[in-house]
């Protein structure tokens, strides 16, 4: 299963998430149909622009609390001090999609960033 995690700036419209969804999947070779759920903080769960690239796709949304998140932090490949400044996390994108994929989730694309919107793909221990 391949989990997209997402990171956005307040406001990110659908397009702009779905142009980091698209870049992250180019970017790890996989097709465009490679996603089975689309993964946002809770603190996300606000942003319309995240739920609507979901709806776009036909995929679950899921909303990872701030503890899962932080649990997944050490697993995360990319470390932005900005947003360690802003919400204690090296990667949000990278740390939804490894808590959303589980504890043997692994990082098949670190945080790919496109204007205001950042995406990350894991794929979970399960067969993909």
């Amino acid at each position: 299963m391949i989990v997209a995690g997402i990171g956005c700036r307040s406001g990110a419209s659908a397009q702009e998430i779905e142009a980091a969804i698209a870049e992250a999947l180019r970017r790890a070779g996989l097709p465009a149909d490679a996603l089975d759920v689309i993964a946002a903080p809770t603190m996300k769960g606000a942003e319309a622009g995240i739920a609507a690239a979901a709806a776009a796709r036909g995929l679950a949304l899921v909303l990872v609390p701030p503890q899962e998140l932080d649990a997944a932090a050490s697993r995360t490949l990319t470390h932005s001090p900005r947003v360690v400044a802003l919400t204690g996390l090296p990667s949000v994108s990278e740390a939804a999609a490894l808590a959303a994929g589980g504890p043997a989730a692994r990082l098949v694309a670190p945080r790919t960033a496109v204007g205001p919107a950042t995406c990350a793909l894991a794929q979970t221990g399960d067969a993909a």
